[in-house]
């Protein structure tokens, strides 16, 4: 069974190595040491801590995202309005995300240029949330 560092661990799960080491500290998630003493995790254990942490994710305030799984929070780098149709553009770390969308959500959502926004995908759509 393939096992991984705490680092491996944190990417895998969107959250930095500080977090991961808390949450092993914590006893959230077993490990263990390879010969070298590096704390490793299973792989098993790893997948379903993951399924366990995105049950519980929740935004800031405390009300749960949505039923769109994939998210991609990042910064919003164009926006163009059409009479009816807008696509708007967000940069997330290595992903270019478009959404196409009607002009009024555009401007109900107030998305400029600038602007973090989180893309959901689920589907063929992707979704835009303002954050």
């Amino acid at each position: 069974m393939q096992s991984y560092t705490i680092g491996q661990a944190a990417r895998l799960l969107g959250v930095s190595p500080d977090t991961a080491r808390r949450w092993a500290d914590a006893g959230r998630v077993t490990t263990h040491r390879d010969e070298g003493g590096r704390r490793l995790i299973d792989g098993r254990a790893l997948a379903a801590f993951s399924i366990e942490v995105a049950q519980g994710a929740h935004t800031e305030d405390g009300e749960t995202y949505t039923s769109a799984r994939n998210a991609f929070p990042g910064i919003v780098t164009a926006v163009k309005l059409g009479d009816v149709a807008a696509q708007v553009e967000i940069q997330a770390g290595p992903h270019r995300l478009v959404s196409l969308l009607t002009r009024e959500a555009v401007e109900e959502l107030g998305l400029e240029v600038g602007m973090q926004a989180t893309a959901r995908v689920k589907s063929t759509s992707v979704h835009i949330d303002r954050a």
